[in-house]
């Protein structure tokens, strides 16, 4: 009886064949509403809205490069594609499912019509996908820290996800009359799901499946990607159609437009994957480009006090924030340190997507380097960098140093931020407060012993202000190469290590 009850709107509407289109799209908005009202759909598209607020506050410490943000939006409407497949795949079936097939036959709707009802009904659910994405992005794009641009074709993964995966529900319900098809279907389609966003995107086969998430290193400049966004677009679209146009003819729709439209959009698909492929390839003129920006790159300087900043233009806006850093750390640094002029430039240290290859530290004295990333524990790294460079004079210097000039280096890196504890923490690479440890830094790491750490923690426990005092003060002694931890804890006012450091 169910059956008899979903095809009344349609039979109220073909009295005449003038009005056959607006019996398909009144079925086709019945379907839609049903599609979208089904237990799979609805639990697919609460878990898709709840991880978006979860995960978007968050994310990339709020400073995203929207270049990287876009691809962001991608991985969850597998979900609600998986879900929306199996539900328009059940609603084909539904006449076999309550044995109500025979009497479609009666209606003046042929079955190819009625098919391409069900393949419209999936728009609705590609749509709301699309607001979804729009909102992820847009809550992305309008956090203060933002930089970069975004790609249409990328945000258009999504929705068009969702959209090949109902047509082809509807075209697997048009050659499996069987309920179980889809289900056992999603197994397979969860595994390439899997392997696709998981795999580099270096090559043009990966490009088949239906996202690629290609990860590395920091965030590159938009123009340094060189992913075919828009032909994997073509290719997603161009499933999309041929599913529901193949479903169409296997539902008796022989006519010169269906069948056209399958060669249409067989070719619209192929063309699209082709296309990918060779785009996948990375061009002569994108290599170099790459390389220019990892040896010489076009950079946008900037004067701001007394440093100057240069970084990639979409990262210009962050200029601010970086010279806020830096005159913190050179406030509380004594001597020449305190007005020396330094020059921070961004710099990424791979020429690919995939590598995530540390950047090479600079000799020239007054050097630092910043990074793509912002934000949470690059924070600490960066004043890390900056301290390290005032300390030694040169980042090379930096990352070879043993002794107790590191004490200085750290107190200058950490006493300034709201929790200098936290930032010891984070800035460390295991994490801790107490004994040995690899410092993180935009080049190469430095390295504290466990009498440096102990010492840092003691002053990092003491108000900020006497022991600035100390800095100042003693500056030249506490920054001469070979000076001891015990030394430097002796001058700051503050209990030394329990025995020497094994690099002193």
């Amino acid at each position: 009886m169910s059956a008899v009850a979903v095809d009344a709107p349609v039979g109220a509407g073909t009295g005449a064949r003038g009005s056959s289109n607006g019996a398909l799209l009144a079925l086709a908005r019945f379907e839609a509403r049903r599609l979208l009202t089904r237990v799979p759909v609805v639990v697919a598209f609460v878990a898709y809205a709840a991880w978006i607020v979860w995960h978007t506050p968050g994310s990339w410490d709020g400073h995203p490069a929207l270049q990287e943000a876009d691809r962001d939006t991608q991985a969850m409407p597998m979900l609600v594609g998986l879900a929306v497949l199996v539900c328009a795949n059940f609603a084909v079936l539904r006449p076999v499912r309550h044995g109500t097939e025979q009497h479609l036959g009666v209606l003046a709707m042929p079955p190819w019509r009625r098919t391409a009802a069900h393949a419209l009904s999936v728009v609705p659910a590609a749509l709301l996908t699309a607001v979804c994405v729009g909102g992820q992005f847009t809550w992305e794009a309008l956090k203060p820290g933002a930089v970069g641009h975004g790609s249409p074709a990328e945000l258009a993964a999504g929705p068009l996800v969702v959209l090949a995966a109902g047509t082809i529900g509807v075209l697997v319900a048009s050659l499996v009359r069987s309920p179980a098809a889809a289900p056992l279907l999603v197994v397979p389609l969860l595994y390439l799901l899997v392997l696709g966003s998981g795999s580099g995107g270096a090559d043009g086969v990966s490009w088949l499946a239906p996202v690629v998430v290609q990860s590395g290193g920091d965030a590159l400049p938009s123009g340094l990607l060189g992913r075919p966004a828009a032909w994997h677009a073509l290719y997603l679209a161009g499933i999309a159609l041929c599913a529901a146009f193949l479903a169409l003819l296997r539902a008796g729709g022989r006519n010169v437009a269906v069948r056209t439209g399958v060669a249409l959009t067989l070719a619209l698909a192929v063309a699209g994957g082709v296309l990918q492929a060779r785009g996948a390839q990375p061009s002569p003129e994108l290599t170099a480009a790459r390389e220019r920006a990892v040896s010489d790159p076009a950079l946008r300087c900037t004067e701001r006090g007394r440093s100057t900043y240069c970084a990639f233009p979409e990262w210009a806006p962050r200029v601010g924030v970086w010279a806020g850093v830096v005159d913190r750390v050179q406030t509380l640094a004594g001597g020449t340190a305190r007005e020396r002029r330094l020059v921070v430039g961004q710099r990424i240290g791979a020429a690919d997507l995939v590598s995530d290859a540390a950047v090479p530290p600079r000799s020239e004295p007054g050097r630092v380097t910043v990074g793509t990333a912002w934000g949470g524990n690059r924070v600490p790294e960066f004043s890390s960098a900056v301290a390290a460079v005032l300390v030694t004079g040169s980042e090379k210097a930096g990352g070879e140093l043993c002794d107790g000039r590191m004490v200085t280096l750290m107190w200058l890196s950490l006493s300034w931020q709201d929790d200098p504890m936290d930032a010891l923490r984070r800035v460390r690479l295991d994490d801790s407060v107490s004994g040995s440890a690899i410092v993180l830094s935009p080049t190469e790491p430095l390295s504290m012993t466990e009498g440096q750490t102990d010492v840092v923690r003691r002053l990092l426990e003491k108000p900020a202000g006497g022991t600035g005092e100390r800095v100042k003060a003693h500056w030249d002694e506490l920054t001469e190469p070979g000076v001891t931890t015990a030394r430097a804890a002796e001058l700051l006012g503050v209990a030394g290590p329990r025995e020497a450091d094994s690099c002193e």
